[in-house]
């Protein structure tokens, strides 16, 4: 499986431990196993949820003070779960470009989520990306 649907996958998994209030760190391995996934990027699947969940509070915090005026609470599942795996991607795995998990994190919600989800989610992460640089 290529890395943007195994990115899908995470996705997925992290909508439904949020649904699901468990964000346990065998979640992804029993995800796998359910749905009898074989093709995957383990490593990055496993890293990447792992890195949201050691670092859901920072992740969530960035979210919401680049989110105008926009509670948590109010951020639809599907699209707080793209955009905590993009954050986990842009502050704890350097070897993806940023330009490249927005993209994908973009993709992902024109797919997933309602037709204007994915400017919402563009523009958080671009606004994230230019304030990490700074």
């Amino acid at each position: 499986m290529k890395r943007k649907e195994t990115r899908e996958e995470a996705v997925r998994i992290a909508y439904c431990m949020d649904v699901n209030k468990d964000f346990n760190k065998d979640y992804p391995a029993e995800y796998i196993e359910h749905f009898e996934l074989k093709d995957m990027d383990i490593d990055y699947l496993n890293k990447t949820i792992a890195d949201m969940i050691e670092n859901m509070e920072q992740i969530d915090n960035y979210i919401i003070s680049n989110s105008k005026d926009w509670k948590i609470t109010r951020i639809a599942k599907v699209d707080l779960a793209v955009l905590r795996i993009a954050m986990s991607e842009i502050l704890f795995n350097h070897t993806i470009p940023e330009g490249v998990s927005i993209n994908e994190a973009v993709e992902i919600s024109k797919k997933f989520s309602n037709e204007d989800s994915h400017k919402f989610i563009n523009g958080i992460l671009g606004t994230v990306v230019r304030s990490i640089e700074k």
